[in-house]
């Protein structure tokens, strides 16, 4: 994916949504709730168009498009403009909730995401990474680990964005929500990254070096080499 392509969904999702909110409100005159309305008609229309374009229940595409059509009515229905800002948290709440259930079914729903990163499609990682799901209860447990910090995070960037919204004016929370949310991930990704990332890495490339090695080729080869020399880092070893 390009890095024009990367960013499509950070700009119709944020970008579009809050720059059409102050359009609405402080460039046409609209009240704060239409602004906020009107300013989630286009992720709205983008999720929905996800769902009919592939054809298929996409769950995450359904759950968001879900809470942004509720969200909206309740809101012209109450006449809460605060309720449109807690909407974006349910999002959060109920994919957190989602991957911490996933977790105590002993099936981590962020595996998904994480396991294509650390295998990098090839055939060695594939088979080591099988061997220690299978076999290594310190890898499972890191696999887990992984998916709850994930869960907690959400979770938490929920309860945060709910109190703000209740606490603070509508206008500081239309930015502050996004700043928020991108704290949120970017503490994610630095704890699970520490917590799960890094040890999983490394046990696989020991993994690749024990039992792989002598037929997957130079790169693993070179892994191999990179573990035994002195003053190599867990880190370089697990690249």
């Amino acid at each position: 994916m390009s890095k024009k392509k990367a960013f499509v969904p950070l700009v119709l999702d944020v970008a579009v949504p809050v720059g059409s909110y102050y359009l609405f409100k402080d460039g046409l005159g609209m009240s704060t709730l239409a602004a906020l309305g009107w300013s989630s008609v286009v992720p709205a229309l983008r999720t929905g168009w996800s769902v009919a374009r592939d054809r298929a229940v996409n769950g995450l595409a359904a759950l968001i498009l879900f809470v942004n059509v509720v969200g909206l009515l309740l809101s012209f229905v109450s006449g809460d403009a605060r309720l449109m800002l807690v909407k974006d948290s349910g999002i959060s709440s109920a994919i957190g909730i989602g991957i911490l259930v996933s977790v105590v079914l002993g099936r981590p729903m962020m595996t998904a995401f994480m396991k294509p990163q650390l295998v990098k499609g090839e055939a060695a990682r594939e088979a080591a990474w099988e061997r220690l799901e299978s076999g290594s209860e310190d890898f499972r447990r890191a696999e887990r680990v992984f998916s709850v910090v994930w869960g907690v995070v959400l979770l938490g960037e929920c309860v945060v964005r709910i109190v703000g919204a209740y606490t603070l004016p509508v206008d500081t929370m239309v930015w502050l929500g996004t700043v928020i949310m991108i704290v949120a991930m970017a503490g994610g990704f630095v704890v699970s990254g520490a917590l799960a990332v890094m040890p999983m890495k490394a046990m696989l490339a020991a993994e690749v070096c024990e039992k792989g090695a002598g037929s997957g080729g130079s790169r693993e080869s070179g892994e191999c080499s990179a573990a035994v020399a002195p003053g190599t880092s867990l880190a370089a070893v697990a690249e």
